[in-house]
């Protein structure tokens, strides 16, 4: 169990970003598309944070053309080049899965003056 543990801790990345439930971020990703590679910017709100240490993972949530799309980030994924922090939301919960029944205005998370 020693030896998976050491194998996990190779794969952490140093500075893991510091994001919250609520925030809004701009997930830089990386996609390949055939030999070539780019990087694709998400922006979305935080709306979950799940596991630990390699397997730690946080759900984006935006809404696009009327219809609302998901994606589950891996924090220590290699094609995850950045996390940047647009803004802190002021939320109560720990996980926001009840924007998924909002629409609009009603969707949106105050933001958190700090």
């Amino acid at each position: 169990m020693d030896a998976l543990k050491l194998i996990a801790q190779d794969s952490l990345k140093e500075e893991a970003p510091s994001i919250e439930i609520g925030d809004t971020v701009k997930v830089h990703v990386k996609i390949r598309e055939g030999e070539k590679e780019r990087v694709q910017i998400f922006e979305g709100t935080v709306i979950a944070r799940r596991g630990s240490g390699v397997s730690e993972t946080f759900t984006v949530r935006r809404i696009s053309y009327g219809v609302g799309v998901e994606r589950v980030f891996p924090i220590h994924s290699p094609n995850v080049v950045k996390v940047e922090t647009v803004r802190h939301g002021r939320v109560r919960r720990s996980k926001l899965y009840y924007l998924r029944d909002r629409v609009g205005k009603a969707a949106k998370v105050k933001e958190q003056i700090r």
